[in-house]
């Protein structure tokens, strides 16, 4: 009758993997229907109490009363926080309860019950165990080395009551559903604490154990046995949540798309045997990585793949002169290539090598190739490059090794005919680790590239489609082996009529686009580029020309912005406000020179100059003085200009004891730019010639060349970059060296029709073509 009495319903929550203990808390998160039906319940009474029983099984949703357990825990609802897939519920144990019957008819689980006293047997046993218990759980703490350590062990110690310190350590150590149900269900306190000790026992040797096995292997527990077990760890996680991404997921697909590649018979093979490889190797194992990106590697190089060359000859012309003004031979020789293609589709792709100053358009014009045919376009800077490995690649054992730039230009261009262009070739460099100008003569051999062979890969690749351009500056810098493999085509400077119609046409629209200016609203007068070019530039290229008309075209978008104007015409005289003073001036032509005084010509990276050199006798002095930091090679030349003049005194009417008796001073004006090269020689001996004589030379004249010391004048380079200075100085004569005159067809027309070329073989060509006086003088001696 007593029971019948204390026998009570109210809400009941199933638990899953979790027990309650009277006189704990306990955090809930509560997702189910009727669970959270079950909540709500609780919390409309004024007492806010609930029925927690435990699930024998976890996974049934909906578990029926022989699912639960018969003793659970009477609880009450401290706090409840709803979040957006939960609810989190707080609930405070209060005592045990026997289970009666299962209620399910109200939309929510109720429980009928009766109380279950707590045990409260008591005697030496129960206080020996109490103690023991205690021991135990202090051991537990300490070899957990929790950072709680001194709070847990003050808790404990005030703990006096030896089933709440039993249901204290149950919840500490985490129990799992049947050995915490076995505590809760115990009959007595000795039973409980009997229990306890049990699982505490088996803990401290298993926390013993696990600390003594980590001291050991500590000292040699190396950084990939860590990864494996950090890996073993997620890998248990991701099947906990049911996530996906084994390796076994990574090796299937890496099948896959073996099966599906187009892969020559000989790389398929050896990317089958290392797939073969990943299969049987943990993921862990440092060499799992590196095959698998070794294979995605070769699964991603477009081995038979190629883009399709547009063989529209009229169309590639007409791209080649939309992108670029003149430069004719280039331009053939693309368009002779696509020709060969059309007639011969197997046919290898030149190796072609631009040379120029800088700012001709070498890179520019790759672009336009590859758009022409059609082709993807790679631009690798090979310029300061020291290392060989950089181009080969790197073999597979060393630590974060990578294939070779050249293998990375074809993966991202996606096929195996891509236009590539070396840039800055001429710059490369060497030392300790190798020399990239060796890689790059196997890379550019038409004859070994069609099984190019990455250090990384180790698998032949074809290379011989690959359409390849070179850049330079200067190809004396370039090995000579490598420089055989390449045709050079050489992109000279732009006279000045050539810049103009290139900034009219080019130049200006783009900076215009730019800066957001109506074309049609901004206009440059002939006058103010011819001034640009000459007083602002001095350059064979266009890059400061394109940089100045820029600035310009920005200070004429601040002045619309601001509301000034909407036309505007940029005049000769407004440049001074827009871009300050000249920084440069020409070295325009001496109208009368002094005896001693003759104009020659030099080429320099940024064009051709008027360069006039000065001598002057020492009276009393002795030998030869050279200023104006001239190079070894100038100071040669001027020795055997001087050399020969001496040697030769008698035809020119010399008297031999100028050169014993007075030394010689010979000055080249801007001191502070250093000169060199051969071809001052002859300008030397006409100054020499006419600081003996005391004959002046034509001040319309100048001239390049090579001497020898049997007075043979040589040929010389850059010669179009030198003639279009003698124009801009205003010259209207220039004398070459004879073997040079199949090099004028290299300039414009106009050109060659303003200026006279006087071809030259002997010194005494170049004496009486430039000093009139000594004409006539060696035509009567001879």
């Amino acid at each position: 009758m007593e029971l019948e009495k204390q026998v009570r319903q109210l809400p009941m929550l199933p638990l899953k993997n979790v027990v309650l203990f009277p006189q704990l808390l306990l955090p809930l998160n509560v997702g189910r229907a009727r669970s959270l039906a079950a909540v709500e319940e609780a919390l409309r009474a004024e007492e806010q109490e609930i029925v927690l029983v435990a699930q024998r099984d976890a996974s049934i949703e909906d578990p029926s009363q022989d699912d639960l357990y018969t003793i659970g825990t009477r609880a009450i609802i401290r706090r409840v926080a709803k979040r957006e897939s939960h609810t989190e519920v707080f609930v405070y144990g209060v005592e045990r309860v026997v289970l009666i019957k299962l209620e399910t008819d109200r939309g929510f689980p109720a429980a009928r019950f009766h109380p279950l006293p707590l045990p409260e047997d008591s005697g030496p046993e129960v206080e020996a165990l109490h103690r023991a218990v205690t021991e135990l759980t202090s051991q537990a703490i300490q070899l957990s080395r929790q950072q709680t350590t001194m709070d847990l062990e003050r808790l404990l110690s005030s703990t006096e009551d030896p089933l709440h310190l039993v249901y204290l350590v149950a919840s500490m150590l985490g129990l799992d559903l049947p050995k915490a149900q076995a505590l809760l269900e115990a009959p007595t306190r000795l039973d409980a604490l009997r229990l306890m000790h049990t699982y505490l026992s088996y803990e401290v040797q298993v926390l013993e154990l696990r600390n003594k096995i980590a001291t050991e292997a500590r000292s040699e527990m190396s950084k990939e046995q860590r990864e494996y077990l950090l890996r073993q760890q997620l890998r248990a996680i991701q099947q906990e949540l049911g996530e996906k991404g084994s390796d076994q997921d990574e090796v299937a697909l890496l099948r896959e798309q073996l099966e599906k590649a187009d892969l020559p018979e000989e790389v398929k093979k050896e990317a089958e045997r290392e797939l073969k490889r990943l299969e049987k190797l943990p993921s862990a194992s440092p060499d799992y990585h590196v095959i698998r990106t070794y294979l995605e590697y070769v699964l991603e190089l477009p081995w038979k793949v190629f883009s399709e060359d547009t063989l529209d000859i009229a169309n590639a012309r007409r791209i080649l002169d939309e992108d670029h003004y003149n430069l004719k031979d280039v331009k053939q020789r693309i368009l002779e290539h696509l020709a060969v293609l059309k007639l011969n589709p197997k046919a290898k792709a030149p190796i072609l090598c631009f040379a120029g100053p800088p700012g001709v358009g070498k890179t520019s014009l790759g672009q336009s190739i590859a758009r022409a045919i059609g082709r993807k376009f790679e631009r690798m800077s090979v310029g300061g490059l020291h290392d060989e490995a950089e181009l080969r690649g790197h073999r597979r054992t060393y630590i974060g090794a990578m294939p070779g730039r050249l293998i990375q230009s074809l993966r991202r261009a996606g096929a195996a005919n891509p236009v590539i262009m070396l840039d800055e070739v001429d710059k490369l460099g060497r030392d300790y680790r190798g020399d990239p100008a060796a890689a790059l003569l196997e890379i550019l051999d038409p004859e070994q590239n069609n099984k190019f062979r990455d250090n990384y890969l180790d698998l032949p690749f074809d290379l011989s489609k690959v359409l390849f351009i070179a850049t330079a500056n200067s190809l004396e810098t370039i090995p000579r082996p490598l420089l055989d493999r390449m045709e050079i085509l050489r992109l000279s400077g732009y006279s000045e009529e050539e810049k103009v119609a290139i900034a009219r046409r080019y130049l200006i629209p783009r900076q215009l686009k730019q800066t957001g200016l109506d074309p049609a609203a901004v206009r440059f007068e002939d006058a103010t580029l011819s001034a640009l070019i000459t007083g602002y530039t001095r350059e064979a290229g266009l890059r400061r020309l394109e940089q100045n008309i820029g600035s310009i075209a920005r200070k004429v978008a601040l002045k619309v912005a601001e509301g000034s104007g909407e036309a505007f015409t940029v005049r000769r005289e407004d440049l001074l406000d827009l871009l300050g003073p000249e920084p440069f001036h020409l070295e325009e032509m001496r109208r009368s020179l002094q005896p001693g005084v003759a104009a020659g010509l030099a080429w320099t990276e940024t064009g051709g100059d008027v360069l006039y050199i000065e001598a002057t006798l020492l009276p009393d002095g002795k030998g030869l003085t050279l200023t104006g930091q001239l190079g070894e090679v100038m100071q040669e030349s001027a020795r055997a200009a001087q050399s020969y003049i001496w040697s030769h005194a008698a035809n020119f009417g010399i008297d031999t004891k100028k050169f014993r008796e007075c030394g010689v001073h010979i000055h080249v004006p801007a001191g502070a730019v250093p000169k060199d090269g051969p071809s001052a020689g002859i300008t030397t001996a006409v100054a020499l010639t006419s600081l003996y004589t005391g004959c002046t030379a034509r001040g319309d004249t100048a001239m390049t060349g090579e001497i020898t010391l049997t007075g043979m004048v040589l040929p010389i380079g850059g010669l179009k970059e030198k003639v279009l200075a003698a124009r801009r100085a205003g010259m209207r004569r220039v004398v070459v060296p004879r073997a040079n005159m199949k090099d004028l067809r290299d300039l414009p027309e106009h050109v060659r029709q303003e200026l006279e070329f006087i071809p030259v073989e002997r010194v005494e060509q170049v004496i009486g073509a430039v000093i009139p006086a000594l004409s006539n003088r060696m035509a009567q001696a001879a």
